[in-house]
């Protein structure tokens, strides 16, 4: 049977809209990035004459290269490490047979909707018994720990997807429990890993509470890095758009060319739970 003319128009003015409502922060970034000052107050939607020096302008004032340098790196450990962890620890939930399994990942999901600033003293005081303050490990320890809740949550309703018969084939040719892991479900669950990290990075690329605090100095991230270049009389409007573009851009072009996969894995982690 076939939707009324109605409903599809309705949806596609609904997609547009949203489009437009969380397109429209990122194009007026665009083009204040390219005015001078005069006209970014004066709030036109398009620069009379688009200026680059604000992007120039944007290295100079502050060691931008650094804080994405600093960034990368963090993101990364932390996503390297949120997947190694966290599929063993989903993979576990998902094989083990035991009591308050569902109790168990409520509370790993609980801990990810925690306000940043409640565990903030605590996680400050053990980052600075361990020596770990101004250095890219400590802060990827912390976003490590975020990450992990969000690679067990997503993570286990693929493990259980998987027909133990596959398992039970291969422990019958002696292979070991971690050699099934790594060589049988790891290949089958991989658009569901694939998916996680990308959620992970962007997660631990975006932080700025926990990257303030531990990392004031030397280990800068981009996030605490925009805060530089205000000053106490004045805030360099176009430059800080400008600084805010080559930061937002290489998130917004990797979800771009990896889209299908991180749909897909959504997807398909959703039909299988």
């Amino acid at each position: 049977m076939r939707q009324p003319r109605s409903d599809f128009i309705l949806f596609y003015l609904f997609c547009t809209f949203f489009i437009l409502l969380i397109g429209f922060p990122f194009f007026w970034q665009i083009t204040n990035s390219l005015k001078i000052e005069k006209e970014i107050f004066e709030l036109r939607w398009m620069p009379s004459r688009i200026i680059l020096n604000n992007y120039k302008e944007a290295f100079i004032r502050q060691p931008l290269l650094k804080f994405l340098f600093n960034s990368s790196i963090i993101s990364s450990g932390a996503t390297v490490l949120a997947l190694l962890f966290g599929s063993m620890a989903a993979y576990s939930l998902a094989r083990t047979d035991i009591r308050g399994k569902r109790l168990i990942l409520l509370i790993i999901l609980s801990v990810s909707l925690l306000p940043p600033i409640v565990i903030i003293n605590p996680i400050y005081s053990i980052i600075r018994s361990l020596k770990l303050l101004n250095s890219h490990f400590g802060l990827m320890m912390v976003d490590t720990l975020f990450g992990l809740t969000i690679s067990v949550w997503f993570l286990t309703p693929y493990f259980q997807s998987v027909p133990m018969d596959l398992e039970e084939s291969a422990f019958i040719d002696g292979a070991s429990p971690f050699l099934s892991f790594r060589k049988i479900i790891i290949p089958i669950v991989t658009p569901g890993i694939f998916t996680v990290g990308i959620l992970v990075f962007i997660k631990a690329w975006n932080d700025f509470l926990f990257a303030l605090v531990l990392n004031p100095i030397r280990a800068r991230t981009v996030t605490v890095g925009l805060k530089l270049y205000e000053s106490d009389n004045y805030i360099p409007w176009g430059t800080l758009m400008a600084a805010s573009v080559v930061i937002v851009v290489p998130l917004i072009v990797v979800v771009l060319l990896l889209q299908k996969r991180i749909i897909g894995g959504l997807m398909e982690g959703g039909l299988k739970e």
